[in-house]
C-alpha cells in the first residue's frame, strides 16, 4: 500500500468543514463537461489519481465536491465545485490557486464565480472606502460623480497639471493619470503629482468643491508601496493601481497598509485572462469574476473596466456580470465603484445610467476634447448629462 500509516483520524480534525465555492462553465457533450468537472475536483486539491487516493477524508473533503450540475445550453454546462476552506491556507494566492490554477492551462473551461467563505473573507481587505467613502471625499452624495483622465502622452508636468486644473474648474469630480504615465522624463512622477495635486487643490479652495487627483502609482515592487505613500504626501486623494502589472497580491498588501486613500484598479495587462467574443469557445475568467470580484477582495474602492459600445470588445452581459460583482453582497465588504471607461463619449453618459444606476464613476476620458473646443464647457455639458 503507497498509503498504510495514512491517519484519517488527524486529517478530519484539522477539517473546520466550511467550503467556498466556485462555478464554470464547461463546453461539450454531457459526458464530456462532467469529465472536465471531475478533472477540476482533483487538478485543483490533490493533483492525483483519485482511485489511487487512501480512501477516506481524502477523496470525501479534500478533493473538490460537485455540488450542482445543469445544462445551459446545447454542449453548455454549469458546474458548482466547492473546497475545504482550509485548501486556501488562509492565504490570498492559494485561494486563487485552488479556484483556476493548472486548470487555467486547460480549453473549453471558464471560471464565471468565486463565493469564498467567510473565513476567506476575513483574510482579505476588502474595499477600505468603497462607495460611500468615495462619495463622501469627493462631496458628491447622489449622482454619478464624473471621472476623466490626463492625457496624451508626452505632456509636461506642467501641461498635465493645467488640465488638471481646467478639469477641476468645469466640475470633474476626479481627475486620474492616464495609466500610461508612470515616471518619465517628460512626466516625472514625483513632480507631476504634486503639481497637479496643487492644481485641484488649488481650484478646491477657490470654489468650495472637493475634487480629487488620482496618480497612478504601479510601479516595480520595490518602489510600488513608497510611491504610493508618496503620493499622499504630494496631496493625492486616492492612487490608481494596475494589478495586473504588479499581481492582485501586492494591490491587496496596500489595502492593508491602509494609507488613508481609495484604491482605483485599472485592468491593463488582464484583459485577455477575460475574453468572450461571438463566435469563440469563452476562455479563462468572466469580467464579472476579474474585473468584480477579485479587484473588490484584495482592496479595490473602484475597478475600471472597458463599457461596451466603446473601443473594446465587452458584451452589455459582461459588463452588467461586473457591475453586480462590485455591488452584490460579499460578506461584510464594502460595495465597490464600478467605472464603464474606454472610449466613452457623453452621448454615452444616459445609456449607462440606465443600465447601472448612479452608483458608478463616469470616465470620459479623450471623448471630452472631441466634443468641443472649450474644455471648460465640455465639462459643464458632462456634469448635464449625469444630473
Amino acid at each position: 500500500m503507497f498509503f498504510e500509516n495514512f491517519d484519517n483520524v488527524r486529517l478530519e480534525r484539522q477539517l473546520s468543514g466550511n467550503r467556498f465555492t466556485a462555478s464554470y462553465r464547461l463546453f461539450g457533450d454531457e459526458k464530456t463537461a462532467r469529465s472536465v468537472a471531475a478533472d477540476i475536483c482533483a487538478e485543483q486539491t490533490v493533483e492525483f489519481p483519485v482511485s489511487l487516493l487512501p480512501s477516506g477524508t481524502i477523496p470525501e473533503k479534500i478533493v473538490g465536491q460537485i455540488e450542482t450540475f445543469e445544462r445551459e445550453d446545447e454542449n453548455v454546462y454549469l458546474a458548482e465545485i466547492s473546497f475545504a476552506e482550509e485548501l486556501a491556507a488562509g492565504e490570498w494566492t492559494q485561494f486563487l490557486n485552488v479556484l483556476f490554477g493548472n486548470i487555467s492551462m486547460k480549453p473549453r473551461l471558464q471560471l464565471i464565480a468565486a463565493r469564498p467563505s467567510q473565513g476567506i473573507l476575513d483574510v482579505l481587505p476588502g474595499p477600505q472606502f468603497g462607495i460611500a467613502g468615495i462619495r463622501e471625499i469627493v462631496g458628491v452624495p447622489e449622482r454619478p460623480p464624473l471621472f476623466t483622465a490626463l492625457k496624451p502622452m508626452g505632456l509636461s508636468a506642467d501641461n498635465l497639471a493645467d488640465l488638471a486644473r481646467q478639469f477641476a474648474e468645469g466640475g470633474v469630480d476626479i481627475i486620474k493619470d492616464d495609466h500610461g504615465l508612470s515616471d518619465q522624463p517628460f512626466s516625472p512622477f514625483e513632480e507631476r503629482v504634486a503639481r497637479c495635486a496643487d492644481a485641484v487643490q488649488n481650484v478646491n479652495a477657490k470654489t468650495g468643491r472637493q475634487a480629487i487627483y488620482v496618480p497612478n502609482v504601479t510601479a516595480p515592487i520595490e518602489k510600488f508601496f513608497d510611491r504610493a505613500i508618496r503620493a499622499k504626501e504630494l496631496g493625492a486623494g486616492a492612487v490608481m493601481v494596475s494589478p495586473g502589472l504588479i499581481g492582485l497580491d501586492a494591490m491587496r498588501r496596500l489595502a492593508e497598509m491602509k494609507i488613508g486613500l481609495p484604491i482605483l484598479a485599472h485592468p491593463a495587462w488582464i484583459g485577455g485572462f477575460a475574453l468572450n467574443l461571438p463566435g469563440n469557445c469563452p476562455q479563462g475568467t468572466s469580467c464579472g469574476v476579474l474585473y468584480g470580484t477579485l479587484m473588490r477582495m484584495v482592496g479595490a474602492d473602484a475597478t475600471i473596466f472597458p463599457n461596451y459600445g466603446g473601443r473594446f470588445p465587452l458584451s452589455r452581459e459582461d459588463c452588467m456580470g461586473i457591475v453586480t460583482a462590485s455591488r452584490e453582497k460579499l460578506g461584510e465588504m464594502r460595495p465597490m465603484f464600478p467605472s464603464p471607461a474606454g472610449g466613452m463619449e457623453l452621448k454615452n453618459i444616459r445609456d449607462m445610467i440606465r443600465n447601472y444606476g448612479a452608483d458608478m464613476l463616469v470616465l470620459v476620458g479623450s471623448g471630452l476634447f472631441r466634443c468641443g473646443d472649450n474644455l471648460a464647457d465640455n465639462c459643464k455639458r458632462f456634469l448635464e448629462e449625469v444630473s
